[in-house]
């Protein structure tokens, strides 16, 4: 049984109207046996790597300074609610199914879309997108470094004050913090001077500039990239090996770091407070807003990491498992966080005669900069020894998110110039990152973050991730989808995933974007900055139509109409990389065209599966 239909050669240069037959995908020796026609991808070197890899890669950062302080501003204990519905019909549906075409095509987040050519812009602004998030993640893992090194002094450094701060009262002093100065106004904590005009020397607006950043913290920068580099080096059975240290340790100091947080006095008054549920907020749509930025946040899904590290997946590696597992597992550590930085607020409270605990409570930098480090210098035990565990903790956090999404970013450069070498591609990238980094860690650099985080991260982040469930559910079909596991798993998708991903997934994620753009608010930064920001989000997202209008013209039918549609149909040698998979597959996706063509099903269903398949 024929096929014909415009696609796509193997390099995406060039179409013609060509009759696939089941066959084709396989050149064959004289004697009639297949042979490879190039050689397979790199391989995990265990299926357990690929699952450590994965841990490292979605629990990081997000889970200890993001969680807890989006759970708190967001409704306390009644976030949970919202967060784990968003999980279970959002997040782990996506996780799944990227970690199923990623498996099933061993194609990173931009050869991918071979399944659907026209579609191949999502995958490259995603890659745009995601370096954005590298260059500011290794900026904070430089200053989580330079915590760790300080944190060996004789006396924390932060715990008193420098002769030159004004209004400054020392972190290791226990009572009232917030007590007037000479000059009536409020005084601040040692730690938290310490952080603005030590480390970062920040500036209150960017008004006079960025300034240059702090040379230690350039060094400290140097060295992360060298940490990152190191790994990524040799490949990614190297970064497999490394995997087990970055997924396990940082649970082993997480547990120490519960255990003191839990018997601080006090403690038990923070964690109450987290986890009290305001129930009126789960009546604000921007809750679930939260929960879902959280969502993608925490798991670092549509990000394009997933699917590159499926991708060295084995072709047969049961990763349904997987998926529910390190979903359920990102959950429970994110808890545990929150528990671990609220019980020692609730412990800085209570040392400082503070009653509302709301009044201490800070998010992001300031929560892991500031907060923590201001309790840390008021344990009366070992303070040095549970500083080095609590930044120990961040830079191995840091770190195995670290190596996922640059690897994705060298996984998609990679699969379009395979005649690079990987280790050329792996030092640019550093190169690069390196240099963008800078600008975070100057005095205005924080102010910077706070704005391309939002615009080339959160919004261009969401806005392709729309596009890309559409493409998988909509565009290649969720009937194919299903298909697709079941040939490479031998499984038959349940109702729910199927839902999920035609109905439910994408449309709540139009919405939650629809939301996004009315509840836009113009950051109060130099117009010029806002300006920048929609540049890098308009550079993301406008590579979808780029990439679309490249795919149609480079499809030559008879009629436009015709190009169109071969734009939107996987090219010829989508599917296993395996040329005898691949043929075996191409004679498994006929059969089942055959099978539905001679029905006599007249239901709606019926007829669309048709259409999918035709």
């Amino acid at each position: 049984m024929e096929n014909q239909s415009y696609v796509a050669d193997e390099a995406g240069h060039g179409t013609v109207l060509q009759t696939i037959r089941p066959q084709d995908p396989v050149k064959l020796e004289q004697n009639g046996t297949p042979t490879q026609a190039k050689p397979l991808r790199e391989k995990w070197g265990r299926n357990l790597e690929f699952l450590m890899s994965c841990v490292a890669l979605s629990v990081g950062f997000g889970n200890v300074w993001r969680f807890p302080h989006t759970a708190y501003v967001n409704g306390g204990g009644a976030f949970v609610i919202p967060y784990l519905i968003v999980l279970f019909v959002i997040g782990r549906p996506i996780y799944y199914l990227e970690m199923v075409l990623g498996q099933f095509s061993n194609r990173g987040c931009v050869k991918v879309y071979d399944l659907a050519p026209a579609m191949r812009g999502i995958g490259v602004g995603q890659t745009i997108a995601i370096f954005t998030v590298i260059t500011y993640y290794t900026a904070v893992l430089a200053i989580t470094l330079r915590y760790l090194i300080v944190s060996f002094s004789a006396e924390l450094p932060w715990a008193r004050c420098d002769p030159s701060w004004t209004d400054c009262i020392d972190s290791w002093r226990t009572g009232n913090l917030t007590s007037a100065g000479d000059n009536g106004t409020l005084r601040k904590a040692s730690a938290e001077l310490y952080f603005d005009k030590t480390v970062m020397h920040s500036y209150d607006s960017l008004d006079g500039g960025l300034g240059y950043p702090d040379w230690k913290l350039v060094l400290c920068l140097i060295v992360s990239w060298l940490c990152i580099v190191g790994v990524l080096i040799k490949g990614i059975k190297s970064s497999g090996k490394v995997s087990y240290f970055l997924a396990i340790f940082p649970y082993i100091i997480i547990a120490i770091l519960l255990v003191r947080s839990v018997t601080l006095e006090g403690a038990w008054n923070g964690i109450s407070f987290f986890f009290m549920p305001q129930w009126d907020k789960l009546l604000d749509i921007k809750v679930w807003y939260a929960a879902v930025t959280q969502c993608f946040f925490s798991l670092t899904i549509c990000f394009g990491g997933l699917i590159a590290y499926s991708s060295f997946n084995n072709f047969s590696n049961n990763i349904y498992q997987h998926a529910v597992i390190i979903t359920s597992l990102d959950t429970a550590t994110s808890l545990v966080a929150g528990c671990v930085v609220f019980g020692v607020i609730g412990h800085l409270a209570h040392v400082t005669g503070q009653s509302d605990i709301s009044k201490v409570v800070k998010g992001g930098f300031a929560l892991t900069f500031k907060t923590y480090p201001d309790v840390l210098a008021k344990f009366t035990h070992m303070p040095q020894f549970f500083s080095v565990l609590f930044f120990f903790m961040l830079f191995l956090l840091g770190i195995g998110t670290l190596i996922g999404i640059v690897t994705s970013v060298i996984t998609a450069i990679h699969d379009q110039q395979p005649r690079i070498v990987r280790w050329k591609i792996v030092i640019g990238v550093a190169v690069v990152g390196f240099c963008v980094g800078l600008v975070y860690l100057t005095p205005g650099g924080l102010i910077v973050l706070d704005l391309l985080d939002y615009f080339g991260a959160t919004l261009a982040t969401l806005t392709l991730a729309g596009f890309e469930l559409a493409t998988f559910a909509w565009i290649y079909g969720v009937n194919r989808v299903c298909k697709d596991i079941e040939f490479m798993l031998g499984i038959k998708t349940g109702l729910f995933w199927r839902i999920c991903w035609g109905i439910v997934t994408p449309v709540l994620i139009i919405i939650i974007l629809i939301i996004s753009f009315i509840d836009f608010e113009v950051k109060k930064v130099p117009t010029g900055y806002n300006a920048l920001g929609w540049c890098l989000f308009a550079f993301s997202a406008l590579q979808l139509p780029g990439w679309a209008i490249y795919a149609i013209l480079k499809r030559k039918g008879p009629t436009w109409r015709e190009s169109v549609r071969a734009a939107f149909r996987p090219m010829a040698d989508w599917g296993p990389e395996d040329d005898q998979k691949r043929a075996n597959y191409s004679e498994w996706i006929e059969q089942y065209r055959q099978r539905l063509a001679g029905s006599s099903d007249n239901t709606l269903l019926h007829k669309m599966r048709q259409k999918l398949f035709s």
